[in-house]
């Protein structure tokens, strides 16, 4: 087992510690089993709290299966008593219901206006190009907004390996794409055309339809779909 996972938190280095990095680096970059240490807190004269995480996501199979185990499974792992495994739990359920709340969030897409009004506040007012792909899913709620590319004010170059990767990883349904203008006309270019048409091709490849390239200039925006532009 590594020394890391057996010596005391108190006695590791301060920028080791779970609680330091969080408060330093911010929550992502911890690993799982620096998470579940923060909820431990102490461990047992074997394992350090970080050596219990790192147990319990082997012996469970992950975060899934730490999750799942419930307070009988937890409970059933030597250094975690009934007071952690409620911790435990208690943090996941607060995971859960976040990831809930998210999903009753997620923004509908049923006209152009519904993408300007998402991300006109972002784009704006950027001097660069920014090229952007909505996932979605079947119902036309957003899964997630991906930054594709950021360009210069020349404009960017777009490839659709780049723009259906996360779609593809996603499994979303569909894409819309959108970028801004700089100069605040949101009037397509020669090259906004061609990429859009290229995108439709290989969307078509694909299975994952694009729905509609929305460029967005200042509070004004342009709908490539609208322009016919996607047949």
């Amino acid at each position: 087992m590594s020394e890391r996972y057996t010596v005391a938190i108190h006695e590791m280095p301060a920028e080791e510690r779970p609680r330091e990095r969080l408060w330093k680096y911010g929550a992502s970059a911890l690993s799982t089993a620096e998470l579940l240490a923060i909820q431990l807190r102490i461990g047992t004269k074997e394992r350090s709290a970080l050596g219990l995480g790192e147990l319990l996501l082997s012996q469970f199979g992950g975060l899934r299966g730490v999750a799942n185990a419930g307070l009988e499974g937890l409970g059933k792992v030597k250094g975690i008593g009934q007071v952690k495994a409620i911790e435990i739990l208690a943090a996941v359920e607060l995971g859960k219901r976040l990831a809930a709340l998210n999903q009753e969030e997620r923004p509908v897409i049923t006209s152009p206006q519904d993408v300007a009004n998402l991300l006109m506040p972002e784009l704006r007012d950027v001097k660069q190009e920014h090229f952007k792909t909505l996932l979605m899913d079947t119902k036309n709620r957003v899964m997630r907004v991906v930054t594709v590319t950021i360009g210069t004010l020349d404009g960017s170059l777009v490839h659709p390996r780049e723009v259906f990767k996360e779609a593809i990883v996603a499994s979303a349904a569909s894409i819309i794409v959108a970028h801004n203008h700089p100069s605040g006309d949101p009037t397509p270019s020669r090259e906004d055309k061609a990429v859009t048409l290229r995108l439709v091709e290989c969307g078509k490849l694909l299975g994952i339809d694009l729905l509609d390239h929305i460029i967005i200039g200042d509070n004004r925006f342009v709908s490539l779909k609208e322009r016919g532009l996607l047949e």
